[in-house]
């Protein structure tokens, strides 16, 4: 089974983490043909962590797990502190497949995403 993680940085402020796993949970309506599981987890400061949330895939019969950093720019936690985690953890599941896909910013599709958000204020 293939599971896909969105991973996005954590808030102390729980809304915030809320919107995430909500957003988890609409792709599990969105994206159900190509992935059977689907979880949030965050990078810091909001339960779960990204660790656990490949656990939680695992645990869910996952065999290959890509893991989406929902994050806009490239910076630290995306080049560094997201790949560490990952190849730390992958060591635990030396039989499952763990993917890290680019963050969101870097799809081709941000620029649709822009242009269509700035008409929403006409």
């Amino acid at each position: 089974m293939k599971a896909l993680l969105l991973v996005a940085h954590g808030s102390r402020r729980k809304q915030s983490n809320d919107e995430v796993v909500i957003l988890a949970d609409k792709l599990k309506s969105n994206c159900s043909d190509s992935y059977e599981i689907i979880h949030a987890a965050f990078l810091e400061l909001a339960e779960t962590l990204i660790p656990a949330g490949i656990q939680k895939c695992v645990d869910d019969g996952a065999k290959s797990i890509v893991v989406l950093p929902y994050f806009l720019n490239s910076g630290r936690h995306v080049t560094e502190d997201i790949p560490n985690i990952v190849n730390d953890t992958r060591l635990h599941y030396p039989d499952i497949k763990i993917k890290i896909a680019p963050h969101l910013g870097a799809s081709h599709l941000m620029m649709d995403l822009l242009i269509a958000s700035s008409n929403d204020t006409k």
